[in-house]
């Protein structure tokens, strides 16, 4: 009895339940969540590489109400016809529905500046990509606490 114990009581046996008990401990939920993210994501952008930086969030740190968190978008672009932002996606990284807004720009625009209110279902993370012109895509994200959450489920 003792041999088939420590026959079973291998590191690589160990390594593989240690594994297994964490995919099991992981919410399916928020397997979900990621899933749905990526999905809208992908939506979004296909499989273009992404940069981050060159854009500007401004939005509480924490929001009292998460039916109405104000988000402004700045990106860095001199909306000239050769170089300019054609799309600003807005994504919630634990929405329901993680897309939460399609701005679609022109290099008419003076700024690629974007302003509105989104709903938030809990503390997450915003995720906001750029398209431009030439097909690059920039990002930059946020963490957001909320009081109390905008969405139902």
């Amino acid at each position: 009895m003792i041999y088939i114990r420590s026959m079973l009581d291998t590191p690589a046996r160990r390594g593989f339940l240690t594994g297994a008990l964490a995919l099991i401990a992981t919410p399916w939920p928020a397997l979900a969540q990621d899933d749905a993210l990526a999905g809208a994501i992908r939506a979004a952008i296909g499989d273009t590489p992404v940069q981050d930086g060159g854009i500007t969030l401004r939005t509480p740190p924490v929001a009292e109400n998460g039916g109405q968190v104000p988000l402004t978008v700045l990106v860095d672009s001199p909306q000239t016809a050769e170089r300019h932002v054609t799309a600003i996606h807005v994504l919630a990284s634990r929405n329901p529905t993680p897309g939460i807004a399609d701005f679609r720009l022109t290099p008419v625009m003076a700024r690629a500046e974007v302003q509105t209110r989104i709903r938030l279902a809990e503390e997450q993370r915003i995720i906001v990509l750029a398209r431009f012109n030439d097909g690059t895509v920039r990002r930059a994200s946020a963490e957001i606490r909320v009081t109390t959450g905008g969405c139902l489920t």
